[in-house]
């Protein structure tokens, strides 16, 4: 499974963000997050647990980001998105929304043309701290997999008091300035394709919060789950073609 090691990495070629600078803020080769979902390409919680380093200090994390701008920028190497993402909920370091106003200045200094993007489950929308540092960033890209709580514990398999209703709300104060992100995939048992009534709740969803980019993408990489497979993006598309004739701007990955 893939885990990074470092805070910042790459750049690497993302299917769906191009030239892509990742930043950790998790544990170095460990995974922290508040879901376990059944396709994450770092693996199970329970097969990643930190060793009690826990999250990179401010201080580190600053650092990082301040010397790699400054060797890329100098270089001319080619930056499209700041992405944060690493090994689990990068919102749920406790710095996050003071790394996020670093970031910025660090971005608008050395890669002035690189947009900033945040890979987030959406959980914690419901600290102001963080809802408020998102709507700072270019790309904030916010999962929603399952319209149902029911369908949440079994894809995504939350901790907590995860509720749909509690983070589509969080997701309408962001006015439509953000990336609605969701999983398709075969072997689920949420399989869009099998079952109506589950796409649309979810395109439900879709229109109450109005995203301005709706990003669906299939299985790429090993998930914990091995009775998993790929969606074809024929498929994916045919399925979202009612949001397409409505006008919503949709980006299908392979």
């Amino acid at each position: 499974m893939l885990n990074f090691d470092s805070i910042v990495f790459g750049p690497i070629r993302s299917r769906r963000l191009g030239s892509s600078l990742g930043i950790n803020l998790l544990p170095a080769g460990a995974k922290i997050c508040n879901f376990d979902c059944i396709y994450c390409e770092c693996g199970w919680n329970a097969d990643s647990a930190p060793s009690g380093c826990g999250f990179p200090s401010f201080e580190a994390v600053c650092k990082a980001i301040e010397q790699r701008f400054e060797e890329l920028g100098s270089s001319g190497t080619r930056v499209d998105s700041i992405t944060f993402s690493g090994n689990g909920e990068p919102t749920l370091h406790p710095g996050f929304d003071r790394i996020i106003d670093f970031t910025v200045r660090m971005r608008d200094l050395h890669l002035p043309s690189a947009r900033i993007s945040v890979l987030s489950n959406a959980t914690m929308l419901l600290r102001e701290s963080v809802l408020k540092a998102l709507s700072k960033v270019d790309n904030p890209i916010l999962k929603l997999d399952a319209p149902t709580d029911a369908q949440a514990a079994i894809v995504n398999r939350p901790a907590g008091n995860y509720r749909v209703e509690d983070v589509v709300e969080k997701m309408c104060a962001l006015e439509g300035n953000f990336i609605l992100q969701t999983m398709f995939m075969h072997g689920a048992p949420l399989d869009y394709s099998l079952d109506a009534g589950y796409l649309a709740k979810w395109m439900d969803i879709v229109r109450r919060v109005r995203p301005r980019l709706v990003m669906v993408y299939t299985v790429d990489r090993d998930t914990p789950d091995k009775g998993l497979t790929k969606m074809s993006v024929e498929q994916m598309k045919d399925l979202l073609e009612p949001l397409a004739a409505e006008g919503f701007n949709i980006q299908v990955n392979g």
